[in-house]
C-alpha cells in the first residue's frame, strides 16, 4: 500500500536511497527544524530539502519553519512572513513551529513565549490567508516530567539529552500549561489547519487525543516516534480511536537521517538504509497485521487496521492536511 511518511528528517540525495524509497512505495514529507541553537543554520537544512523536492518529487516534499523570535527586531514578524511566502512560492507544503517556543525562549520580560502569545499571531494570521497548514512540535511527552526510573519509556532520549528533560526544572512551564497554550491557539485560530506532531504530545493516552480531536475541527495528529506509546496501551481502545478518528491522524516516523548520503561509505549508507526498512517492516506490522509485534523489546497485540482505515491514515490523510505534498 502505497504510503506518505508525513514527518522525517531524511537527506537522502544518493540513487540507493531513492531506489529504496521506490521499493517502499513510500514518499517523506522533510521537515526543518529551527532550533535555538542552530541559529539561521536550519537554513541549510532546508536548501538540502527543497532541491531534494525538486529533484526527486515522487520522492521527496518538504515543510519549512521560521527564525526564531527576535524581540528586538521591529520587523521579525514582517520578514518570517516574506520568508515563508518565498519558501511556499519554492515548493514547501507547510510551516512547523517547534518545541524551543514554550520550552526555551523567553521574552524580554523573562517569561516564556508560548504558542498562544500574541507576538505570533500575524504568522499564524498569514497561514491561515494562504491556506498553508502548521505542523506543531508543542511540547514533549508526559514523561519529560515524569522521574527517569525504569516505568519511563522515554527515559533513553533524556538521559541523552537533559537539557530538554523538564522534572528537575521547576521554574519552566509544566506539560499541563504547555497543551493548555497549544489548545488556546488552536481555539483562537479555527481556520487555520493544524497538525499535532508526536499525537500532539498527548501520547500517554488516546482518550486526551480525542478530546482535542472533537473540541478543535481544524486540529490532527501524527504518529512519529510514537508508536510504542500506542503500543503499549490497550490495543482495542488505540484500534477504536483509529477507527473512530480516521481522517485525522497522519502516518509518520521522525526518522532522522539529516547527513546527504551521498557523503557516507556505501557500506555505511546501506546500514542506513537496512536500519530504516527495518523500522517499516515493525511499524507496518502493528498496524497492519492481528500478530504480535515486538516494539522497544515488549511484545504487543498488533492492530489489524481495516484497510480502507489504512489507506487514509497511509496516504490520504496527509493529502488532505498538506495539500501539494
Amino acid at each position: 500500500m502505497a504510503k506518505i511518511d508525513a514527518h522525517i528528517h531524511y537527506g537522502g540525495d544518493h540513487s540507493d536511497c531513492v531506489a529504496v524509497f521506490e521499493q517502499l512505495d513510500v514518499k517523506l514529507l522533510n521537515v526543518c527544524v529551527a532550533s535555538t541553537a542552530r541559529g539561521r543554520g536550519w537554513r541549510e537544512q532546508a536548501e538540502g530539502f527543497r532541491m531534494l523536492a525538486e529533484t526527486y518529487p515522487q520522492t521527496y516534499a518538504w515543510c519549512t519553519a521560521f527564525d526564531v523570535p527576535d524581540f528586538g527586531d521591529p520587523h521579525y514578524t514582517a520578514r518570517v512572513v516574506a520568508e515563508l511566502e518565498r519558501d511556499f512560492a519554492a515548493g514547501a507544503v507547510a510551516c512547523k513551529i517547534w518545541k524551543n517556543i514554550g520550552m526555551e525562549i523567553r521574552k524580554p520580560t523573562g517569561e516564556f513565549l508560548m504558542v498562544d502569545d500574541p507576538f505570533l499571531d500575524p504568522i499564524y494570521d498569514y497561514l491561515t490567508s494562504v491556506h498553508k497548514p502548521l505542523l506543531m512540535h508543542t511540547g514533549e511527552p508526559l514523561a519529560c516530567w515524569q522521574p527517569l526510573d525504569e516505568e519511563n519509556s522515554h527515559r533513553s532520549y533524556y538521559a541523552a539529552h537533559p537539557e530538554w528533560y523538564m522534572y528537575d526544572k521547576p521554574d519552566y512551564p509544566s506539560h499541563q500549561e504547555i497543551i493548555a497554550a497549544r489548545d488556546r491557539m488552536l481555539a483562537r485560530h479555527p481556520k487555520l489547519k493544524v497538525v499535532g506532531a508526536h499525537l500532539g504530545s498527548l501520547e500517554y493516552d488516546v482518550a486526551e487525543i480525542a478530546k482535542r480531536l472533537d473540541r478543535y475541527p481544524n486540529f490532527a495528529v501524527d504518529t512519529s516516534a510514537r508508536l510504542h506509546d500506542l503500543a503499549w496501551q490497550e490495543s482495542e481502545a488505540v484500534r477504536q480511536f483509529f477507527i473512530a478518528y480516521q481522517d485525522r491522524i497522519l502516518f509518520g516516523t521522525d526518522i532522522v537521517q539529516r547527513q546527504a548520503q551521498s557523503a557516507v561509505s556505501v557500506s555505511e549508507r546501506q546500514k542506513n538504509l537496512s536500519s530504516l526498512q527495518e523500522r517499516y517492516h515493525t511499524e507496518c506490522a502493528y498496524y497492519e497485521t492481528g500478530e504480535r509485534v515486538l516494539v522497544r523489546g515488549r511484545e504487543v497485540q498488533g492492530l489489524a487496521l481495516p484497510p480502507a482505515v489504512l489507506e487514509k491514515f497511509y496516504r490520504v490523510n496527509a493529502q488532505r492536511w498538506y495539500p501539494g505534498v
